[in-house]
């Protein structure tokens, strides 16, 4: 195949969102890398950036099924820079949080990337929510968070007038940013220090060359050969997959295990209406309820002015399903044949009714909110965006709730690193994991 060279076409755009980007693959003359890091969200990209930093007189690719780059949970998600405070302690969560943060804040602060320190209250409307809080309080000690401090009905009120709580969690270094934006920085730095970006690139097939094929010593110097849905070609010494949402499908397509599986939940927003913006000031966080898989209602100032409200947790019946309708028979059939779907089902089965039943019902959800606003009302409301989670999935029904790095064995399972989950808050944390999955490149593949 006639492989392709990084085109890269920008378009400045105004606004708070700061700069968006468009990303084409042209036709390259060199189809031999190094590394090929499959995905190009904003992990995939981060790994790239690192690897080429680390070994610039390798050659690498990122290779991305879209037209342009952080498309899916990259492009789709809150824009918190997260502090590490529900994290458990010694966890990779909490260590790659804490780290990736300060380095998120480095890294804009160099680049010119605006974002803003707004700080986050996790508020407690109930009695029996304050032990929860106060435990959160020491377990975000433990994990080295910046700033935190508790503070009562009082001081909630001069940092958010209008949110009503008896105590709440304070962190004043949460931040919001564009990660849209932040990733395309990344591949920028990945283009400029030498890497390509295929973009349009859907990888369905790898397999190692075969000898008699190679018409040179590319052949045996490149062995792995990574194909798309279009039937093109590319030879690679390793691939690192970064795929989020079809993290376990690459898996299985090298060799390598199913497991974790991956079962997409779609998360709603509402977003409140402009005149009624000034009711958030920052972050509004309830207290997590550990009988509960997911975290609850929120409120998330965004760069561009505007506040989301949500979300919720349903079941898509899409991975890249961003709305209420979207259906793919195949990804459907995933799911639901899953013995670790129907027993997370079954365990919280009231609790996702009432995730359905709140995603039908606009009051219901406004319902939540006045919890810690009272003043918003259904008037004040509109239906806002959507994101899909890249929920991982033991057959036992557990949510895997750290990150998860495998390879395989054989020929190309041992050239492989698989990102197997990589959940909230990978954004945040970007930075430091390309540091560890570099470190663990090096490593494996002896760079």
């Amino acid at each position: 195949m006639a492989a392709a060279a990084a085109g890269l076409l920008r378009q400045r755009a105004g606004g708070g969102g700061g700069a968006a980007a468009v990303w084409r693959s042209q036709r390259r003359q060199r189809s031999t890398f190094d590394v090929a890091v499959v995905g190009a969200g904003i992990v995939g990209l981060a790994s790239a950036r690192e690897l080429v930093r680390r070994h610039p007189s390798l050659t690498f690719a990122v290779l991305e099924k879209e037209k342009e780059l952080a498309h899916h949970q990259s492009g789709h998600n809150s824009g918190v820079i997260h502090s590490g405070i529900y994290y458990t302690p010694g966890s990779l969560k909490a260590k790659l949080c804490v780290q990736g943060a300060a380095l998120c804040y480095e890294y804009c602060d160099r680049k010119g990337i605006p974002y803003k320190q707004c700080g986050k209250l996790i508020v407690a409307v109930e009695q029996d929510e304050i032990p929860r809080l106060k435990a959160l309080y020491e377990r975000g000690l433990q994990n080295n968070v910046r700033g935190l401090k508790l503070i009562g009905a009082k001081e909630i009120q001069a940092k958010e007038p209008f949110c009503r709580g008896l105590m709440a969690l304070d962190s004043p270094y949460t931040g919001i940013v564009n990660y849209k934006q932040v990733a395309q920085s990344y591949a920028e730095d990945f283009q400029e220090a030498g890497g390509t970006i295929l973009t349009d690139f859907e990888v369905t097939n790898m397999e190692m060359a075969k000898e008699s094929s190679s018409e040179s010593e590319d052949g045996l110097k490149y062995p792995v050969i990574v194909r798309n849905s279009k039937g093109e070609e590319i030879y690679c010494r390793h691939i690192v997959t970064c795929a989020g949402l079809y993290s376990d499908r690459l898996s299985e397509i090298s060799g390598c295990s199913p497991e974790p599986r991956i079962v997409p939940f779609r998360g709603d927003y509402l977003v409140l209406k402009p005149e009624k913006c000034y009711m958030v000031k920052g972050n509004i966080y309830p207290v997590p309820n550990p009988r509960f898989p997911f975290l609850g209602f929120h409120f998330t100032p965004r760069m561009d002015g505007s506040v989301w409200l949500g979300p919720n947790a349903v079941l898509a019946f899409k991975r890249e399903g961003y709305k209420l309708f979207d259906f793919s028979t195949g990804d459907f059939l995933d799911a639901v044949t899953y013995s670790g779907l129907w027993k997370l089902v079954l365990r919280n089965l009231s609790y996702g009714l009432s995730e359905m039943y709140r995603a039908c019902f606009l009051s219901a959800q406004v319902k939540q909110l006045q919890k810690f606003i009272p003043e918003v009302t259904i008037n004040d409301v509109l239906r806002g965006p959507s994101g899909v989670r890249a929920q991982a999935l033991d057959s036992d029904g557990n949510l895997v709730d750290d990150f998860v790095f495998d390879g395989g064995s054989g020929d190309i399972g041992s050239r492989i690193l698989h990102i197997r989950n990589a959940p909230s808050p990978a954004a945040t944390s970007s930075l430091a994991i390309a540091k560890m999955i570099a470190d663990e490149v090096k490593q494996r593949f002896e760079l």
